[in-house]
C-alpha cells in the first residue's frame, strides 16, 4: 500500500542533553509537529531544515499543512549554502512532492524524482544525509515507479547507512519497508522479523506516532490470535492520537466495516 510507506524525517531523536532538541523530539514523537516546529527559529540552515522536516512529516501523517511546509522549505532553500545543506533541502522537496502524489493531492512525481536526483548529486556517498536520501528513493521506486527490486536495493543502502551513522529511527523505517517487500513475496519469517525489529525500535525510542503503523504491519505477518491482538492495540493508539496517521484508518478498519462499505 502506498500510504503505508510514509517515512519519518530522518532527524535523530535527541542531540545529547540539549533541552531544546529533547522538547522537539517529545512533541514530534506524539504527532505535535506544528508545536515542535514552533520551538525552532529558522535563522540558520540547520534549524530551517529541521523545521522543514517536521512540517513535511506532518503532511505525510495528517494530509494537512501543505502551505506551511512549502513556506518552511523555501526558507530552508534560501539559507542553504553548503552542498550538504542544499542536498538536504532538495531531499525535503522531493519528500514533500512524493507526499502530495501518494496522497493524491496533486501529481508531483516528476518533481519528486528531480529533487531527489539533485540531492544525490549534492550529498556525498557515505555522508549522514545519504541514508535518508536512499530511503526516500526507495519509496519512489516502490510506490510511484512500481519497481520493488530497485526499492529493495535502495532500502538496503539506507539500512547500511543508518547502521553506520547510528540512526535508530531511520532503521525502524528500513526494517519495516524491507519487511513489507518480503511479505509481498510470501517470505513470512523474514517479514515477521523485520516488522518486529521496527516495532521494538519505535517502542524503545518512544516514537508513539509511528508505533500504531508498526503494530499493524506486524499483524499482517502474524497468525491469529496474535494478529487480532496487535491490530486492536494499533487501533487504541490510533484513536489516542486523534486518527493519526490518517492513511492507517483503512488498514485498521474492522472486517464488518469493510464489508459494509464494499
Amino acid at each position: 500500500m502506498a500510504h503505508s510507506a510514509m517515512a519519518g524525517s530522518g532527524w535523530g531523536t535527541t542531540e545529547g542533553d540539549d533541552p531544546l532538541q529533547t522538547a522537539v523530539w517529545r512533541l514530534r514523537s506524539r504527532g505535535c509537529w506544528a508545536d515542535a516546529a514552533a520551538l525552532l527559529e529558522p535563522v540558520t540552515a540547520e534549524t530551517a531544515l529541521q523545521r522543514t522536516a517536521l512540517l513535511v512529516e506532518r503532511c505525510l501523517y495528517t494530509e494537512q499543512g501543505w502551505a506551511e511546509a512549502e513556506d518552511a522549505l523555501r526558507t530552508a532553500e534560501a539559507l542553504a549554502h553548503s552542498d550538504d545543506e542544499r542536498g538536504a533541502a532538495a531531499c525535503e522537496r522531493g519528500q514533500l512532492a512524493y507526499a502530495a502524489t501518494v496522497h493524491q493531492l496533486r501529481d508531483r512525481a516528476d518533481e519528486a524524482r528531480a529533487a531527489l536526483g539533485r540531492a544525490a548529486a549534492l550529498i556525498a556517498p557515505g555522508a549522514k544525509g545519504r541514508a535518508l536520501l536512499d530511503f526516500r528513493r526507495g519509496l519512489l521506486a516502490e510506490n510511484l515507479t512500481g519497481s520493488p527490486q530497485a526499492a529493495r536495493a535502495a532500502y538496503r543502502r539506507a539500512h547500511a547507512g543508518a547502521t553506520a551513522h547510528a540512526d535508530p529511527l531511520l532503521l525502524s523505517f528500513t526494517w519495516r519497508h524491507l519487511a513489507g517487500l518480503a511479505l509481498r513475496e510470501g517470505e513470512l519469517t523474514e517479514a515477521r522479523h523485520g516488522f518486529a525489529e521496527s516495532l521494538r525500535i519505535r517502542e524503545e525510542l518512544g516514537y508513539l506516532v509511528g508505533t500504531a503503523p508498526a503494530l499493524a504491519s506486524l499483524a499482517d505477518a502474524e497468525s491469529e490470535p496474535e494478529a487480532s491482538r496487535l491490530r486492536e492495540e494499533a487501533r487504541r493508539l490510533f484513536r489516542l492520537l486523534g486518527g493519526v496517521p490518517t492513511w492507517l484508518a483503512r488498514q485498521l478498519a474492522p472486517p464488518a466495516a469493510d464489508a459494509a462499505t464494499a
